[in-house]
């Protein structure tokens, strides 16, 4: 499933695979910030050749969805500009709210064409809008457990408008799209870079990951490397800047700035800082107690933390003190080779917010 290319087989959103042993591009855009990472496959790991952050205009960005082009597209130049990328070729990924995944079985005896004639044919079944408005792919499974004759086949799709944002705001940014992605899939691939950098979590029946953002934080319990369990809470690192902004009368920026900075009042940590890490708390427990009443499902024992805001302090201790689990914070970029113009730093301190863009720029090694 990790390797599934969700691009579009109608429309004018036609992209293929990548090309192995090129650098790839994964852009992720947020509410907060465009996230730009380009990486090329090496013999044994990836290396990353270039990257950038830059934040983006409140509004421009709302539920993952793009409201102001012009604003997305000025933040994404400047983060190609700051970047400089080798490659010009991007991967994007549409939010996992937006696109159906289905796993059809269909005769093993059907070609590619047919397969895509019968989705067509049989779409009122399997997606829930008009098939005018439609981006889809499909990969092969292989053969289905139960009936030697029968292939699984998975099917995505989403709409059409949803592709098309994505790709003209890559092409007006000056870069070629490669492919579109779903977010899901992204965060699985990169995963898997996590999963081999620990060797005891080779062995975990499965293992939880909350990304926080600037306004969701996403939990997810991944068995292997496929999400089997996901919640999404109205809850994020920007609600501590307000909460810094109102106790400090400071503007947004101001507040922002301090966060990451430091240099608050000797009151921060109680007064602010403390009654929001014990809120993401109390939803990380709530979203465990909803994993384990929603069916048998294996235990978890390890709780991976990503997003800009997993790095706050005390957040990791608290969180252990809590649940009892072991916390680690993400880090996909532990393996990989760095280029020299790379400044290491900086890619360590935004690694946690990294693991969609990485999984998308991942996509160049398949």
């Amino acid at each position: 499933m990790t390797t599934i290319i969700t691009a579009s087989r109608r429309g004018p959103s036609l992209f293929g695979l990548s090309q192995s042993g090129k650098g790839l591009i994964g852009i992720d855009i947020t509410s907060a910030t465009v996230k730009l990472l380009e990486l090329r496959p090496g013999r044994q790991h990836f290396r990353v050749d270039s990257y950038a952050v830059r934040p983006l205009a409140e509004g421009a960005v709302v539920e993952r969805r793009i409201r102001r082009m012009e604003d997305v597209v000025a933040a994404l130049r400047r983060a190609v500009d700051h970047a400089q990328p080798l490659s010009r070729r991007a991967a994007v990924a549409v939010p996992a709210s937006a696109a159906i995944t289905k796993t059809l079985t269909l005769p093993a005896s059907l070609s590619d064409d047919e397969i895509e004639a019968r989705i067509q044919l049989e779409s009122d079944k399997h997606i829930p809008f008009p098939f005018n408005e439609v981006a889809f792919d499909f990969q092969r499974l292989g053969l289905n457990a139960r009936f030697g004759d029968q292939q699984d086949v998975l099917l995505v799709a989403c709409r059409q408008q949803d592709v098309g944002q994505l790709t003209e705001a890559v092409m007006q940014a000056g870069l070629e799209p490669a492919a579109v992605d779903v977010e899901t899939f992204a965060m699985e691939r990169a995963f898997g870079e996590l999963r081999h950098q620990l060797p005891a979590m080779e062995e975990e029946p499965a293992v939880a990951l909350v990304d926080i953002g600037a306004n969701m934080n996403a939990f997810h319990v991944l068995r292997g490397d496929r999400i089997i369990f996901s919640r999404d809470t109205v809850f994020g690192g920007r609600q501590l800047t307000e909460a810094i902004r109102g106790r400090y009368g400071l503007s947004f920026e101001e507040a922002g700035l301090a966060k990451k900075r430091g240099g608050l009042p000797e009151d921060y940590h109680d007064e602010v800082l403390a009654p929001f890490i014990e809120t993401l708390i109390q939803q990380v427990g709530r979203s465990l107690q909803l994993y384990y009443t929603a069916g048998r499902h294996p235990a978890v024992s390890r709780l991976i933390l990503a997003g800009g805001s997993s790095v706050i302090p005390g957040l990791r201790e608290r969180l252990a003190e809590d649940s009892g689990l072991t916390i680690e914070v993400a880090n996909p970029f532990a393996r990989m080779a760095i280029h020299s113009r790379v400044d290491i730093h900086a890619l360590a301190s935004d690694a946690p917010a990294m693991l969609t863009a990485c999984g998308l720029a991942m996509r160049g090694g398949t």
